[in-house]
């Protein structure tokens, strides 16, 4: 696994690194001793798979609040999505900026995601397929979430909005009093 350092503190691409032959390819999403070179030490506790049929679909931005914060390793397996992360860490140097990436299952990338990160993405094609990690069990009543609009963070989508749950268009905007988790 090849780990790039994005745009903001503690967060990760994960290329891949296939084993190809005629058979077709193989590679490991997964390796306790590479993850400790990031810092990565917690176990895996629940792995989820969402599938979003429409292109142009926006599913986020999701966090769960402390001490139920989680991290997320994130990888699309089918189709391709633009992958948004926001730093929300009190006292983080990229606090209230977002990153976004394209994972797609041609480019074999995945994004790390450390605690205190909001996440969320839009489907580039319809039929796409996430596979989560994550280091903390779904605690109902912990979730949040943050508008997919929020003028303070002004995500740049890269298709206009087609589908959006009422959950996800409810989550407040942040406030110029937002301090962080």
């Amino acid at each position: 696994m090849i780990f790039s350092e994005t745009s903001l503190k503690d967060s990760y691409v994960v290329g891949l690194e296939p084993i190809i032959d005629e058979r077709g390819w193989f590679a490991r999403t997964y390796c306790k001793n590479e993850f400790n070179t990031i810092g990565h030490t917690k176990e895996w506790v629940q792995l989820n798979h969402s599938f979003t049929q429409q292109t142009g679909t926006i599913r986020g931005m999701h966090y769960q609040l402390p001490p139920f914060s989680e991290i997320k390793l994130v990888r699309c397996i089918a189709g391709a999505v633009y992958d948004v992360i926001i730093d929300l860490r009190k006292g983080s140097p990229t606090f209230l900026s977002y990153f976004g990436v394209e994972l797609s299952s041609a480019n074999k990338k995945m994004i790390y995601i450390p605690e205190g990160f909001a996440h969320g993405f839009q489907a580039l094609r319809e039929d796409s397929e996430l596979i989560y990690h994550h280091s903390q069990f779904y605690t109902p009543g912990v979730e949040a979430g943050i508008k997919y609009n929020d003028t303070l963070i002004n995500i740049n989508w890269p298709l206009a909005l087609t589908n959006i749950s009422t959950r996800d268009h409810e989550h407040p905007d942040l406030d110029f009093n937002f301090k962080g988790l």
